[in-house]
């Protein structure tokens, strides 16, 4: 007589190894039939994700988070372009997409590259906020790296998730500046962009402060100069530390006000530890300033080009990549605001850490 008692067992086994295929299946990346523009959306582990300047917007009323890269965006046609897709997740390890959000029109002023790319909610619409370069060249000082046609545009749209329109064929920031890395603050009702102006084409970089307005489709005035890159002390020179070029580099503002009150800016730049992300605070508590520079870095660890967010359960946290080149990841660190400082308390592990 035949005995049958492992197949319960053999059964269990089964069921378990088919759940595991499926679980292996989803997260190495299925095509969702819902996604934009022919672009096949995928669940990543963080660690796997390469990615240059996150920036993370927290919609607490969907519970998501949306984290925002540059991408080549496939269209229809088959044909790819330069653009920006969005991630989504609900617990900062596990991310789907990406999502295309914008792509290159064919006949845009801007045609090369598209770097840091962050969207901002305001009065019930959605701002991309993002450089874009030409092949336009300028005028170029002399023992500078060829300057080319640099600039922060703005978009708009009704959702996060796009898509997104420009205002008009034309950037935001000067048109024959290189400037880059523009950020939202708003202050009394009124809207500024903070920007920087590229140490290819003046050295010392700076970090710029202009009006926008209203409804942020253009700006209001001139930009004014809030600080150079060696207004802090541990700013080096490229040069200085192993690179061809001799130069001072602002990059990435975000502003903060502290639980006291208290008008903080992180931005990065590079020190004798390559990356890193510096602290500045307004003496006056507005965004014009004076603006003065905390004698030690928040972060220098050859990571940078941070932002600031709450999470759903509130912790408050910074995103930066890291490191700055070679495999380049988002890395999430938990801040204490101590009221008239910042200071890292703790770096998120990446999954499988």
């Amino acid at each position: 007589m035949k005995k049958h008692k492992s197949r319960p067992c053999t059964h269990r086994m089964v069921c378990t190894l088919v759940l595991i295929l499926l679980a292996r299946e989803a997260f190495a990346g299925v095509v969702n039939e819902q996604q934009k523009s022919g672009q096949e959306t995928k669940l990543h582990n963080r660690a796997d994700l390469y990615i240059r300047d996150p920036f993370i917007l927290a919609d607490a009323a969907t519970r998501t988070y949306y984290l925002y890269k540059s991408m080549s965006v496939r269209l229809k046609d088959g044909k790819s372009r330069r653009g920006v897709g969005v991630y989504t997740s609900e617990a900062l390890q596990i991310w789907e997409g990406p999502t295309p959000v914008f792509h290159f029109p064919e006949d845009s002023w801007a045609n090369q590259s598209i770097w840091a790319p962050e969207v901002h909610k305001y009065k019930g619409k959605y701002y991309l906020f993002v450089t874009l370069t030409s092949k336009d060249k300028l005028p170029t000082p002399e023992g500078r790296p060829q300057n080319v046609k640099r600039a922060t545009q703005i978009l708009i749209a009704d959702s996060p998730t796009g898509p997104f329109e420009p205002f008009a064929d034309k950037p935001h920031t000067p048109e024959d500046w290189m400037s880059l890395d523009g950020t939202l603050w708003v202050e009394d009702g009124v809207p500024y962009m903070i920007f920087c102006h590229e140490w290819v084409q003046i050295t010392d970089g700076t970090m710029e402060l202009v009006q926008l307005r209203d409804d942020l489709s253009g700006v209001v005035g001139k930009p004014t100069t809030l600080f150079k890159a060696t207004d802090a002390k541990w700013v080096r020179s490229l040069r200085d530390i192993g690179g061809k070029r001799h130069g001072y580099v602002t990059d990435g503002a975000f502003l903060y006000r502290s639980r006291t009150g208290k008008l903080l800016m992180i931005w990065s730049s590079f020190s004798e530890h390559k990356y890193t992300v510096g602290l500045a605070y307004s003496t006056t508590g507005k965004v014009g300033g004076p603006w003065e520079q905390v004698d030690e870095p928040l972060l220098a660890t050859d990571g940078g080009h941070g932002m600031i967010f709450t999470t759903f359960d509130g912790k408050f946290m910074m995103a930066v990549h890291q490191p700055n080149s070679g495999d380049i990841r988002a890395q999430f660190y938990e801040l204490d605001d101590l009221g008239h400082i910042l200071c890292i308390k703790r770096k998120l592990p990446l999954p499988g850490q």
